[in-house]
């Protein structure tokens, strides 16, 4: 019993003494964490002084993770540890001062007083002047660049540094250097100094050449590559051969993907060609690309394959053709939101001038030959055929505006440009061509859609441009299919499609004008009075008023239309608007219940005004003396004329002449008039009396 009681108390006493023991190792632990973050912060304190950054910062990190390693100990927590964490930072800080004042001394920035870069002159003020030898008071350890950077990446601040370093490189000297052409990066060597600064000459192109433009970025890297960037680094702080980096590489990694894109936004952009004819010339843009990538390799900006600016300058057959589809897509919608009133004159014998299309390639030999065989054969077969007139397919005489015959050779000399271009691009410019009549359609309706309801003039021109390029659509593709790529060979080469679509939309506007021009006659004639009473002097006056403004605002129309329309739809439109006041004339004086003699008279006296003055509104013609051709013609285009003849003729006839015109139905008067209808005016105009029965009885 004696024996277990002191065992009990021996393991109590060892369990004791174990703790204890565990107790002072972890007290003798911290306080070797201690003194090793005491002896890194006097280390760095030396370090510092000597200028030995690297090794100050190497102090300063093994205090870090001393302090570290006390913090992380679970229930041991000492108040000194809060103290010591505010003595390092601000020896973090300290170093950081220290390091920022000596990059300073090597980096130094002279910035516009404006954040904005708004001109070349601005950018005129920008020097950077790199510190090519440590002044004699300042002397640093080692190499001063490499160890002040080296001690910034110790510190983990090196990306940052670098970062805010680029992010100046590219404001005020890479970006400026593409975007203004006037700027030339100067050098100027002093003896412990290099500073690079700008001068300004008076630039030879509105963007200046790739070439140039490289050269320039070339220069600039190249002198910071000499004096700032030519440095490996450890960037993790260690020295670990993996863990190494070139600063040049960092530096490019940071600004790269902006410098190429300026570069092509600002300058490549504008080096495409504006023609396939100096797509050979391009092949020195991408070999001065190629060798402005190497250069930057070789000076470690750049690192493995071909980058996104190489990529762009070698696919300049793709970026040719998406310019120049968006040229002429431009440079279309600018024609058609031009002036529609500025017209030039078509005849039959006018063609748009285009340069001679190219022979067909060798390949297309054999489909000439079955082309040309075909036609041959149908030749033969039409011989002995009735021979067609050689403007039977021709576009009558008519004005149209200068905007659509220029859009119309700006379609013809795309389509030459794609028969000379790559099979890719021979198509984009075929359906950029499309897109010009797509554009067409739906801009100048919407774009000119007030002036084309109020004013006449511009509904006909409209219309005559709607014809003039449906008539070229119809043989348009035909011209080229022999020329452009196989692709398009079989069948796809046609316009032919759009021409029922513009035939519609020319027709659609100057019928909608017609119909705006109907209300207005209609609304003059309806303030004649209906034509009844015309014994009453202003009932008289009101009809005459009416008739003269109808005949006024046709003559302004013919005078509108005139030298404008194609003769042919000149007649028509001037027949349709006379027919409408004739025809309103007609239907009212065959309503009346009562014509007396007097009225009579009066209505034939203002329908001989309609019948004298009426043909005088088709004047298709300047020369005076055509017109005269088709004013005899007049019957031919106005369906009511004979009617309205026939009408005043009733007018002024008595029973037996009514009777001898109607000749049993088949006299001039039943050719215009129905039975009901003359019976009808026959009761207007006589009383009613045994003659007047009798006649009405022979009108059947």
């Amino acid at each position: 019993m004696a024996v277990l009681i002191h065992l009990n108390v021996a393991i109590a006493e060892f369990t004791e003494l174990k703790q204890q023991l565990e107790r002072d190792s972890l007290v003798l632990s911290v306080l070797k964490q201690l003194q090793e973050f005491d002896r890194a912060i006097k280390d760095y304190n030396t370090a510092l002084l000597e200028k030995k950054y690297v090794a100050a910062a190497r102090h300063l990190e093994k205090a870090r993770s001393s302090l570290k390693t006390l913090e992380s100990r679970k229930g041991f927590e000492l108040k000194v540890l809060k103290a010591l964490g505010t003595e390092l930072t601000v020896q973090t800080q300290n170093m950081l001062y220290h390091l920022g004042e000596e990059w300073r001394q090597m980096v130094l920035w002279k910035l516009p007083p404006s954040k904005e870069i708004s001109s070349a002159e601005t950018v005129m003020q920008t020097e950077l002047h790199l510190r090519t030898m440590p002044l004699k008071e300042d002397q640093i350890a080692g190499s001063p660049v490499a160890s002040v950077l080296q001690a910034f990446a110790v510190l983990g601040e090196l990306h940052t540094r670098l970062k805010l370093f680029g992010q100046l490189l590219l404001k005020y000297i890479l970006k400026p250097l593409i975007s203004y052409p006037s700027l030339r990066p100067l050098l100027e060597e002093q003896p412990d100094t290099v500073v690079l600064h700008f001068e300004s000459a008076e630039p030879n192109l509105e963007h200046p050449s790739p070439m140039e433009v490289f050269g320039k970025i070339t220069l600039v890297l190249e002198v910071l590559h000499k004096h700032l960037l030519n440095v490996s680094l450890d960037e993790c702080g260690e020295n670990d051969k993996d863990s190494r980096v070139v600063l040049a590489e960092m530096l490019g990694d940071m600004v790269w993907e902006e410098v190429s894109g300026c570069l092509i936004q600002e300058c490549l952009v504008y080096s495409i060609p504006a023609n396939s004819s100096k797509l050979e010339q391009y092949v020195e843009v991408i070999k001065s690309t190629e060798e402005f990538e190497k250069s930057l390799k070789n000076m470690g900006f750049l690192k493995g394959d071909a980058t996104d600016l190489l990529k762009y300058a070698r696919n300049v057959n793709s970026h040719f053709a998406n310019k120049k589809c968006q040229d002429v897509i431009v440079a279309a919608r600018k024609l058609m939101t031009s002036e529609i009133h500025n017209t030039v004159k078509i005849t039959p014998d006018s063609s748009v001038a285009i340069p001679k299309l190219p022979d067909p390639g060798a390949g297309d030999n054999l489909k000439m030959q079955k082309a040309s065989k075909m036609l041959h054969n149908e030749l033969i077969n039409l011989e002995n055929e009735t021979k067609l007139s050689q403007q039977t397919f021709s576009l009558p005489t008519c004005h149209i505006s200068v905007s659509v015959e220029k859009l119309m050779e700006l379609a013809y000399q795309t389509l030459v440009e794609a028969t000379t271009s790559t099979d890719q691009c021979c198509i984009q410019l075929f359906y950029s061509v499309r897109n010009i009549f797509h554009l067409f359609y739906d801009v100048v309706p919407i774009y000119h859609k007030e002036n084309l309801q109020k004013l006449p003039q511009l509904a006909a021109i409209h219309h005559n441009n709607c014809m003039y390029i449906a008539h070229h659509l119809l043989t348009l593709g035909h011209q080229f299919r022999y020329c452009l790529t196989n692709i398009l060979y079989d069948g796809a080469a046609t316009f032919v499609d759009l021409v029922p679509g513009f035939r519609r939309l020319g027709l659609e506007c100057f019928l909608a004008q017609m119909r705006v021009q109907k209300g207005e006659l209609l609304e003059r004639l309806s303030s004649a009075r209906n034509f009844s009473n015309m014994d009453n002097e202003e009932n008289y006056s009101a009809a005459n008023k009416a008739a003269r403004q109808v005949l006024h605002q046709l003559k302004r129309l013919g005078k509108v239309w005139q030298d404008v329309l194609p003769v042919n739809i000149y007649c028509k439109a001037m027949g349709t608007l006379l027919n409408t006041a004739l025809s309103e004339i007609i239907n009212r004086i065959t309503a009346l219940e009562d014509i007396s003699a007097e009225d009579a008279d009066r209505l034939h006296s203002l329908c001989r005004i309609m019948l004298e003055e009426g043909p005088l509104v088709f004047t298709p013609l300047l020369e005076e003396n055509k017109n005269k051709k088709y004013q005899e013609e007049v019957p031919v285009y106005v369906q009511k004329w004979m009617m309205f003849k026939e009408l005043m003729i009733i007018l002024q006839a008595n029973l037996q002449e009514i009777v001898d015109r109607w000749a049993d139905g088949k006299g001039p008067l039943a050719a215009e008039f129905s039975p009901t209808e003359v019976k009808s005016l026959i009761r207007a105009l006589f009383q009613n009396t045994e003659r007047r029965a009798a006649t009405l009885a022979k009108i059947k």
